[in-house]
């Protein structure tokens, strides 16, 4: 009886504490993944405001990598998000996704005993956007190739999976000082000249906190496309912001603008505007000379020399299709290695794709390119390599 007693105690004692002694309370909760967290929220008001403050904290950006093959009906991306989130530690507000484009949208053949998969890419994209928080920007990519970096730690060795099924998805909290912002701009057919005010309306003209713009041109191969990219690249290109980005297959979601799918006969580019004081970024090209293991080397070498810091940043690679193992010889994830190789502690993310959209662009801690002259960047290409890292500030 005594035994009972004394435990009955310690359980009431428990209860006080939980009840009521937030700093355990938050120790006890801050081990929970976000979901968990967000489900023991219910709990109290104490228990709320302590998750509260633990989701503010977590301003690291997380990622669920796909890298084997799912079932026939379902894609391995959506698979791996379904799994993963249960366990992620971020609250996302901003997703970037990207798969490869013969799985995705059903456009893989037989190979021996395989069906072939008999899938819908708009019915996979809104199966990716139901696993995710309904208030969540979501920008979702396909492109013929997948540069990932497998889960678990950022020093994990990146892949370059030019054939067969993989994708990733970003997950970015919300991160004090930094905001970001996808954008959509499709070609009007009626109308030769772009409108530029729309570019103040996107948030890329007169901010300036204005950082880095990934941009991504889809249907590239209709007619206009090219001179479309060129109105939408040129004001841009300005020496305090960092472009990167390439032309994809299409893109799939874009849930900020609950525009699922692009109309089949459309063109236009999309992309993620990053801003805040504290971001800092570089770009380097690889071009057509890089073709063996010393030149790609001498290439990360550039991009170390912007001191970019590692810590809570992102690197982001960007390649045409006929780069990878066709253009280094035979000799698979050369450029995935060279970057891991002077960033050993940085993730890796990326496509290869129809053409790419950068420069060698080091900027300096006042926002000013070390190298100026009055001469605009060509900031498209074909058979090449854009690397470009992307820091978002140090982290509590």
């Amino acid at each position: 009886a005594v035994g009972a007693g004394g435990a009955m105690e310690a359980v009431a004692k428990g209860g006080f504490v939980l009840s009521n002694l937030a700093e355990v309370v938050e120790r006890v909760l801050g081990f929970l993944p976000t979901k968990a967290l967000l489900r023991a929220a219910c709990v109290c008001r104490l228990w709320r405001e302590c998750a509260r403050r633990i989701l503010r904290a977590r301003q690291r950006v997380a990622w669920v990598s796909a890298l084997e093959p799912g079932s026939a009906d379902s894609h391995a991306l959506v698979r791996a998000l379904a799994r993963e989130l249960e366990k992620v530690h971020v609250l996302p507000q901003t997703v970037l996704y990207i798969a490869d484009a013969e799985t995705f949208s059903g456009h893989e053949e037989c190979h021996e005993q395989k069906k072939a998969r008999k899938r819908n890419s708009k019915e996979t994209a809104i199966a990716l956007e139901k696993l995710l928080p309904k208030r969540c920007q979501v920008l979702g990519l396909v492109t013929p190739g997948i540069v990932v970096t497998p889960m678990g730690s950022s020093s994990n060795q990146p892949q370059e999976i030019e054939e067969g099924e993989a994708g990733f998805a970003l997950l970015f909290p919300k991160i004090d000082g930094v905001k970001i912002h996808t954008f959509h701009f499709s070609k009007d057919s009626k109308n030769r000249v772009f409108d530029e005010s729309k570019f103040a309306e996107a948030g890329l003209k007169n901010n300036p906190d204005l950082r880095v713009v990934l941009l991504f041109g889809y249907n590239s191969w209709k007619s206009g496309a090219t001179r479309f990219l060129h109105q939408i690249v040129n004001p841009l290109n300005e020496k305090s912001i960092i472009l990167a980005g390439g032309q994809v297959e299409s893109f799939t979601s874009l849930t900020s603008e609950n525009n699922n799918a692009q109309p089949g006969d459309a063109c236009g580019v999309v992309g993620l505007a990053f801003s805040g004081p504290q971001i800092q970024s570089a770009t380097v090209l690889l071009d057509q000379d890089v073709a063996d293991e010393r030149t790609a080397e001498a290439a990360m070498q550039r991009l170390k020399a912007a001191n970019i810091p590692e810590c809570n940043t992102i690197g982001f690679m960007f390649a045409c299709v006929g780069r990878g193992y066709r253009h280094y010889k035979t000799k698979r994830n050369m450029e995935a290695d060279a970057f891991r190789k002077f960033f050993p502690n940085v993730p890796l993310f990326g496509f290869f794709g129809h053409g790419e959209i950068g420069c060698d662009r080091i900027v300096t801690g006042n926002f000013v390119l070390r190298e100026c002259n009055d001469i605009k960047d060509d900031l498209l290409h074909g058979y090449t390599t854009v690397m470009t890292l992307v820091h978002l500030g140090s982290t509590k």
